[in-house]
């Protein structure tokens, strides 16, 4: 039989093996216990950037179509044949008739606009009406002079200057002067 001495130092032996390996699977199992925290975050922080990328895409779709409806308010310089039709069929509905006198480009770069001259007949209240057509049509249009004369005993006639907001031409801008920076 071996001694309690021997006994003892077994048990000893044993228990301090028992701590060793209980401080290596806690320093294991705490760094891992970092290592997941670390990753939580890091989860969190990337949910949080994907919430906030739905809902700036979600954001930039609304404000898309706000800028379409913002942007049927403005006459781009392609288009003018087409406004121009529209204020006629808008005289026509009035019993009028528009003449177009002229038609350039003005404004400022930042807030560019197409000036126009027209020459509207027709009875003074078809003329009158005409004008109010023209004038609360849904486009940015500021009326800058208005002159109405009698041109016969029946006939009317009005003279209108106005300004109509304008979309700038960004493509041809853009290539012109991408074209300018080539070295031939």
């Amino acid at each position: 039989m071996k001694s309690p001495l021997t006994h003892l130092i077994i048990a000893f032996l044993m228990l301090v093996s028992l701590l060793a390996g209980y401080g290596v699977w806690y320093t294991a199992l705490s760094n891992k216990s970092s290592q997941v925290a670390t990753l939580q975050g890091q989860i969190t922080a990337a949910s949080l950037a994907i919430n906030r990328a739905v809902s700036t895409r979600s954001a930039i779709a609304e404000i898309a179509d706000d800028e379409a409806v913002i942007r049927g308010y403005f006459v781009p310089e392609t288009a003018i044949v087409s406004f121009i039709s529209d204020l006629e069929a808008r005289a026509l509905a009035q019993e009028a008739v528009v003449s177009v006198l002229s038609v350039s480009t003005g404004g400022s770069k930042t807030e560019p606009a197409l000036l126009l001259s027209l020459k509207v007949t027709g009875t003074f209240d078809a003329i009158m009406r005409t004008v109010g057509a023209i004038e609360y049509a849904p486009y940015a249009i500021s009326v800058s002079s208005l002159s109405v004369g009698q041109n016969t005993q029946d006939g009317w006639q009005a003279s209108l200057s106005l300004s109509v907001g304008s979309l700038a031409v960004e493509a041809t801008a853009a290539s012109s002067s991408k074209k300018s920076n080539i070295i031939p």
